[in-house]
């Protein structure tokens, strides 16, 4: 685990937000932990992007706290990140991987449309997540291996988005970059 100490924050940062019904800000956690896995290419700080962001777009959805499951899935939630937190804490990284894979298994103990939502809401924030990292400049390849996504699904999504408009993802052509060799030499 790579940024221990940022990634304890995020959880801390995100339980408080949770308590308080604050969507917005757990979402631009899920931002900062992204800008973090994208430079350290770690998979814990990628799975912490991708379940923060996840809870904030679930935190989101007030009518999901109608159905069915959702008290059980709610409790789930916040056990878990508290036994993620005391894991960060203790340098635990077997038990915080073990915390948030509780969450997703607690997805599979939901019925119905609750279930059906949430399973939903998980695999747009992987995408979601995914074309994020290619944002930062991260192969396509790499960030789906990185995510568990199809470079297909990544790239539907990043066409769709624009994001492979983004200059900072555009590769130059030979010609370009010799050019911008030789004018970093003249100077």
């Amino acid at each position: 685990m790579k940024e221990r100490e940022n990634i304890l924050r995020i959880l801390e940062e995100t339980k408080e937000s949770i308590k308080i019904d604050n969507a917005a800000r757990i979402k631009e956690l899920s931002n900062q932990t992204t800008n973090t896995a994208s430079l350290t290419q770690d998979p814990d700080n990628i799975a912490v992007a991708v379940m923060i962001y996840s809870i904030s777009k679930i935190m989101e959805r007030k009518d999901y706290r109608n159905l069915k499951g959702w008290e059980n899935f709610y409790r789930i939630i916040t056990t878990s990140l508290d036994r993620a937190i005391e894991d960060v804490r203790k340098e635990d990284e077997k038990g915080f991987r073990s915390d948030f894979e509780m969450i997703r298994k607690a997805i599979n103990k939901l019925s119905g449309k609750l279930k059906k939502y949430i399973e939903e809401v998980f695999r747009s924030a992987e995408i979601n997540k995914a074309s994020r990292l290619y944002e930062h400049g991260i192969s396509l390849e790499q960030t789906a291996k990185l995510l568990g996504v199809t470079m297909y699904e990544l790239a539907e999504y990043a066409g769709r988005t624009g994001i492979s408009d983004v200059p900072i993802s555009r590769t130059l052509d030979a010609k370009s970059r010799i050019k911008l060799a030789m004018e970093m030499f003249e100077k």
